[in-house]
């Protein structure tokens, strides 16, 4: 599909950024659509049409996809605390905004891929789990229940308007332009307010954002695609020993203190009961989605994708991390 012209939404964040650069690289031409008063530096000299534009205005969406022949769709509302409200306006109901647009201005559509979270699956241990397991449409907090409420909007219109649409599952994404993942991480590191939780031996599903980039393009290069679901993180999983023990190594800190698995576990709800009742607008020290992070196992399948896509996690955690950490290890 070389030549082509594809949108890319939220393409300053960490993931539009790359799926930008990877496809200006095999020569398609990009619009990139990011918030207003986002730094597009990244996106400096790569010859892509920069547009402003807030997703969760109606009025101002259908000019982004007008003569588009792709769409890539990575903007979202990210994090673990919240105003329900405002996950649902950037991860639902923009979601919709823009397949409406896509829907309503008539010609064809080579490929739309939605960009969801192996977070849409139900919070505790997972094993190999895959795409025949279906999503937990209620969810644990405002960006889980979001994201697969946004499923079912791209099934809605794969089925009733025929849309070629793809949907992506990431795990816990690192790399370049990381603001969430990482950063949160050695900020807790740096403050001493990490904990290990137990034995730090479940592995967790982590995901370089260039092996994403990957799996993106062979979405929209491969019409097996069309009306799918993938589940994508690297080809190696890394318990949190490795994980957190690599960013300590990297950084030159020592590991974290641990507390026991069952009751960093039984404190999530009443410090979550108490820092809504006070009104708290950052997160407390163990959520559920934290617990989930630090000490869940998170092994999902991606046999699916690697059988019908070809799909290879090019990059170890070990490669990836230090190109992550590299803003971070330079100070």
């Amino acid at each position: 599909m070389a030549g082509k012209r594809m949108l890319v939404t939220g393409a300053s964040g960490m993931v539009g950024r790359h799926v930008v650069r990877r496809a200006v690289k095999d020569g398609y031409q990009i619009r990139a659509a990011v918030q207003p008063g986002s730094d597009t530096s990244p996106l400096e000299g790569f010859g892509c049409e920069i547009v402003e534009c807030d997703l969760t205005n109606a009025p101002t969406v259908p000019p982004l996809v007008t003569d588009m022949d792709i769409v890539v769709h990575t903007a979202g509302k990210v994090g673990d605390w919240g105003a329900f409200e405002e996950y649902k306006a950037i991860n639902q109901d923009a979601v919709e905004t823009l397949l409406a647009a896509v829907q309503k201005r008539g010609g064809p559509l080579d490929r739309f891929v939605h960009i969801s979270s192996l977070g849409v699956y139900r919070w505790g241990d997972h094993y190999g789990e895959d795409e025949t397991v279906p999503p937990d449409f209620v969810g644990y907090d405002g960006y889980t229940t979001t994201k697969a409420q946004s499923e079912l909007i791209c099934k809605k219109y794969y089925e009733q308007h025929d849309l070629p649409i793809v949907v992506i599952r990431p795990g816990f994404m690192y790399g370049d332009g990381d603001r969430h993942v990482l950063p949160r991480v050695i900020e807790t590191l740096r403050n001493g307010r990490m904990m290990m939780i137990g034995d730090g031996r479940k592995v967790l599903d982590n995901l370089y954002v260039g092996n994403l980039a990957d799996a993106i393009m062979l979405a929209i290069e491969n019409p097996v695609a069309v009306g799918q679901t993938y589940n994508i993180r690297d080809e190696r999983l890394v318990d949190r020993n490795e994980y957190i023990g690599s960013v300590c190594e990297a950084l030159g800190t020592k590991m974290p203190p641990r507390i026991p698995y069952w009751l960093a576990k039984r404190a999530i709800k009443p410090l979550a009961v108490v820092a809504k009742a006070i009104g708290k607008t950052t997160p407390p020290i163990v959520t559920k989605p934290r617990f989930k992070f630090m000490a869940l196992n998170l092994e999902y399948s991606i046999d699916k994708a690697k059988r019908e896509l070809g799909y290879i996690g090019r990059v170890d955690f070990q490669q990836g991390l230090p190109i992550a950490l590299k803003p971070y290890v330079a100070r």
